[in-house]
């Protein structure tokens, strides 16, 4: 990995101060209107062939032709902006200035380290083809990915194959990891919306306490994985939120649940959203409320393709080592709107080592900068392959 390292230094040294910058200025999904600002004003100073921006409302793309003779093969390259609404616990110079939104995913890394591989292959250009580099929005529940397809990303732009990272906390520095196939879930969301009749709290047998039917409703859910699911598949359903009340002497009339629903198998889906509206609707009408679920389809199953996957694992192998790359990962639960442009286009969906940190979505975590060196230099990498034909 030295002599690629070599000729990047300058813009891995670059991209740190880049990545602290997105991070002390987080902005939640389809805000993140002065980071692609600043990601557009780069790729323009780069000397990119062309640069579009609002691509998905808050979207950059930026084209980048190889000087290489020969046709050559169009190389997406995906990284996500968009920050989550937590109140960030770092006490760090470049902690979020924003209160109450912070980069607990590393989105700022993500995009600071395409960024570094666009700099440093702006001045090289020494691929055949095309590099497109996708800078996406709105990855934390807003299908940002969805959102630049339909806006016509594959059309602007050709792309005959489409790569994404996403850094992972506690594997190594260095380190891949990757598989053919699930490499993420299928995430659903789900919204329950409980109807009883409010009353005093000191007569409640003149309610139907909404409180209480949530609570079953909560409890009878985790039995659809335990009793309903072959032990062999895999799936989990959570119930992340519970509204209900507004003081502390009155049955509220109304209560809301909302949480989410990951699987693989669309089988497995069918029958988790099915067994949903069963067991809330039972539950209800035995309190004597009324319930109705409300079941989103997310995003779906991120499917490596099988050509494009074993190619980044070698790249990614030469670069790090045979020992460093996993190649037959467990896929992750966790929901990646990837996943969409790898429904349009083959590619590949791949980890790489954030080090010991803070797991993702959580207030104390921070993108290592140290990992910039190792997905920039796979980045570099990877279009100087994919593109030759």
């Amino acid at each position: 990995m030295s002599a690629v390292l070599g000729s990047l230094e300058q813009a891995i040294a670059e991209a740190g101060v880049w990545r602290r910058r997105f991070h002390a200025c987080p902005e939640l999904r389809y805000e993140e209107h002065e980071t692609a600002a600043f990601i557009a004003e780069k790729l323009r100073e780069f000397g990119f062939d062309q640069v579009e921006t609002g691509i998905g409302k808050t979207g950059v793309v930026g084209l980048l032709k190889g000087r290489r003779p020969g046709p050559g093969r169009h190389v997406g390259l995906r990284a996500d902006m968009d920050a989550l609404p937590i109140r960030e616990a770092n006490q760090v110079e470049h902690r979020s200035r924003n209160e109450g939104v912070m980069h607990a995913c590393g989105h700022d890394g993500h995009s600071a380290t395409l960024l570094a591989a666009a700099r440093h292959l702006s001045v090289q250009r020494d691929f055949s083809g095309s590099a497109v580099f996708i800078f996406q929005p709105a990855e934390e529940g807003g299908a940002g990915g969805k959102a630049m397809i339909e806006d016509g990303l594959f059309t602007r732009f050709e792309v005959d194959e489409v790569y994404g990272l996403h850094n992972m906390p506690h594997l190594a520095l260095g380190r891949f990891s990757t598989t053919v196939g699930a490499v993420t879930s299928a995430s659903d969301r789900f919204t329950i919306d409980i109807e009883g009749r409010g009353s005093h709290a000191s007569r409640p047998q003149e309610g139907v306490d909404t409180l209480l039917v949530g609570t079953q409703i909560v409890n009878a859910l985790q039995t659809i994985v335990a009793r309903n699911v072959h032990p062999h598949e895999s799936a989990v359903v959570s119930v992340t939120m519970f509204h209900a009340g507004e003081t502390d002497n009155v049955i509220p009339q109304k209560a809301q649940l909302r949480g989410t629903v990951r699987t693989f198998n669309g089988k497995i889906q069918d029958l988790v959203e099915a067994r949903m509206n069963e067991v809330v609707q039972g539950i209800a009408s035995t309190f004597g409320a009324s319930a109705k679920v409300h079941y989103l389809r997310d995003y779906p199953v991120t499917l490596n393709h099988p050509e494009q996957t074993a190619h980044a694992v070698r790249i990614a192998r030469e670069l790090a080592g045979h020992d460093q790359v996993e190649a037959a990962m467990k896929p992750v639960m966790g929901g990646e709107d990837f996943s969409f442009m790898l429904q349009e286009k083959p590619g590949a969906f791949l980890f790489f080592g954030n080090g010991p940190s803070s797991g993702l979505h959580t207030p104390q975590y921070d993108f290592n900068d140290q990992a910039i060196s190792h997905g920039a230099a796979f980045w570099v990498r990877l279009v100087q392959d994919r593109t030759a034909l």
